[in-house]
């Protein structure tokens, strides 16, 4: 008995240990669609991932922490339904035995992320080697992208718009759907649909801002949507389709503040709220980029010209 509560007290310490490791390495959040294959080891749809055609230069990150894991250069076709590189960046990938007793599982060397698989003797490339990965588990820097790249969170309604608008800016690098300011980790959509998680639909948006300000970010958010309407957007009504934007400094809150002293003075009720940055957390794969998949344009925002 005592040997059996040694055991398990190694097994607790342990588990601890890796968790505290793990909250120390600041972790994106993660979706459930997202968890289950970072996390719990699943595999996504092949042909279905983001990334398994994709022939961009630059940089192949970790989901979980931002790790730099694959070169571009090393990306080839395989038809095999997955992304494949044929070589990793040097101490970013760790092999470990898979779980069938067959296959070579490979994670993230950082946070221990699951990625995929790695195969060798195929002959597909003349390293003989094939990363398997799944798209899920990567972001993707390209290469002229600065490393001062900012990011800003607008909420306005239905995401789905929000985003149709603000990606077509230039100097705008990307626009991802998703769930800000609630109480609930990782929420799913229909935990924010029930407008009982506090969370707001919302965007993230990475730009350059030595091609596109915060000011033009903020003035074009509110040329796209009714920033007087106080119980939604449009038809969308609910908490959770309120106009808000999360500010992360004094220098965006004084930014908003100026624009929407304008638009009062223009004789606008603004309704905007404006609260801090909170954790962001992504939206399922097919809310992102909805109107450009499905061929249609947005049904409750369109441009108005205010300033």
């Amino acid at each position: 008995m005592k040997t059996i509560l040694m055991y398990l007290g190694v097994i607790i310490l342990t588990f601890n240990a890796n968790a505290n490791e793990l909250k120390s390495l600041n972790l994106n959040p993660l979706s459930k669609e997202e968890s289950k294959v970072i996390v719990n080891k699943g595999t996504e749809r092949p042909f279905s991932g983001k990334y398994y055609k994709h022939n961009e230069d630059g940089t192949y990150l970790c989901k979980r922490c931002d790790a730099q894991l694959y070169k571009s250069n090393s990306k080839f076709d395989s038809s095999c339904g997955w992304p494949s590189f044929d070589d990793a960046i040097q101490g970013a990938v760790k092999r470990i035995p898979d779980a069938d007793g067959r296959r070579t599982e490979i994670v993230c060397e950082n946070c221990g992320a699951h990625l995929g698989h790695v195969f060798e003797g195929e002959g597909l490339t003349d390293k003989n080697t094939r990363y398997c990965v799944n798209s899920i588990s990567l972001n993707f820097k390209e290469k002229n992208l600065l490393l001062e790249n900012k990011k800003a969170y607008f909420a306005g309604g239905c995401f789905w718009g929000v985003e149709y608008h603000l990606e077509k800016l230039d100097g705008v690098l990307s626009v991802d759907s998703g769930y800000i300011g609630g109480k609930v980790q990782n929420p799913t959509y229909k935990d924010v649909s029930k407008g009982t998680s506090g969370h707001f639909e919302a965007v993230e948006i990475i730009y350059d801002p030595t091609k596109v300000s915060y000011e033009t970010l903020a003035k074009l958010f509110f040329e796209i949507h009714d920033p007087t309407q106080k119980d939604g957007q449009g038809p969308d009504r609910g908490s959770q389709y309120l106009s808000a934007i999360f500010t992360s400094d004094k220098s965006e809150q004084e930014t908003v503040n100026k624009l929407i002293m304008q638009l009062k003075a223009k004789g606008l009720q603004v309704s905007t709220k404006i609260f801090d940055a909170d954790t962001f957390y992504k939206a399922e794969n097919y809310h992102q980029d909805y109107y450009k998949k499905n061929g249609k344009a947005p049904y409750c925002h369109a441009y108005v010209k205010r300033f």
